[in-house]
């Protein structure tokens, strides 16, 4: 056999993407590049590494084993390349973190400064649903994943980033003028849920439950972005974390209810599993955050302490 290591990352591209145009698209080459590699791979196998029904391609029983075996082969070049680089003094590798929908309002402020400073780190950043993302997480497929609640069912460790603060919140149409309102004000109000399995229902629903809260749900929807837009359209109102209404509160387009109890306080953790062999660039993460976080905070979240009550 001769292949090659660009033949092991176009199939293993194929068979993450299960399609050679998007392989083509993730890889930056064209469709029959891709294409006539794939096909000089097959040939070096007795037996089908893919087959193509239609026009979806699929992987065979035989491909899915030659796929972990090209993954476990190129982690390994990249672990040679990442140590010759450190040899010589340079950070080079990929950083790869997955985050549920709201932590893109976090993340990119504890990553900006480290990605311009190590300029040879390529930074993959999943943005996705809770589910997927402990998904990618137990696979061993990231360096770190960034949650607010803490999966029950994986063993990890973790560094605590910041508070995560969640209030009631309504659009601006009806005023408040209340100091501080009790319970009852639930009654007058229709409840705006995320989805099943997100992390901001997960500490709603708890708090809810908890309080004996007399919430009206009314409507459910899959991502914070859709539940403000519909509160700022008048479709009702949510518990929603601070982090994510910045704008629409100083654009007073979004008010904070205030609430007896509230706000709920919970923390982003940047997690990864236990015993996990960190690269040398998650390694270098780890120190920079450890060192910077605080200095973060207080430079790019000092307006949360305006909403501290």
């Amino acid at each position: 056999m001769h292949y090659t290591i660009n033949q092991l990352r176009i199939f293993l591209a194929v068979t993450e993407t299960g399609s050679v145009t998007k392989a083509s698209e993730k890889l930056h080459l064209t469709q029959p590049a891709v294409s006539i590699q794939l096909r000089n791979f097959q040939n070096q196998f007795d037996y089908p590494l893919t087959e193509i029904l239609g026009r979806k391609i699929y992987i065979t029983d035989f491909g899915k084993e030659i796929a972990v075996a090209a993954q476990n082969i190129l982690e390994q070049i990249n672990t040679i390349e990442n140590k010759a680089h450190a040899h010589k003094g340079q950070l080079f590798g990929k950083l790869k973190i997955s985050i549920v929908s709201t932590g893109k309002y976090v993340m990119p402020y504890f990553l900006n400064d480290f990605i311009h400073i190590h300029d040879k780190v390529e930074l993959s950043l999943d943005v996705t649903n809770k589910l997927k993302v402990l998904e990618s997480l137990s696979n061993n497929e990231v360096d770190f994943s960034l949650v607010s609640v803490l999966p029950e069912n994986l063993n990890v460790e973790k560094i605590e980033l910041m508070q995560n603060r969640m209030f009631v919140v309504t659009n601006t149409k009806v005023k408040y003028p209340n100091a501080l309102y009790d319970k009852s004000i639930f009654e007058k109000l229709d409840f705006i849920y995320r989805e099943q399995g997100s992390g901001t229902r997960q500490i709603m629903e708890k708090f809810i439950l908890k309080n004996n809260l007399p919430i009206k749900k009314k409507l459910e929807l899959t991502s914070n972005e859709a539940v403000k837009q519909a509160i700022i359209a008048g479709l009702g109102c949510s518990i929603m974390p601070l982090i994510g209404i910045k704008n629409e509160l100083q654009n007073k387009e979004l008010q904070i209810v205030p609430v007896k109890g509230f706000p709920i306080n919970s923390v982003w953790n940047l997690i990864w599993l236990k015993g996990k062999q960190h690269s040398p660039v998650a390694q270098q993460f780890l120190k920079y955050l450890k060192k910077e976080k605080a200095g973060i905070i207080k430079e790019k979240f000092d307006w949360f302490e305006k909403y501290v009550h």
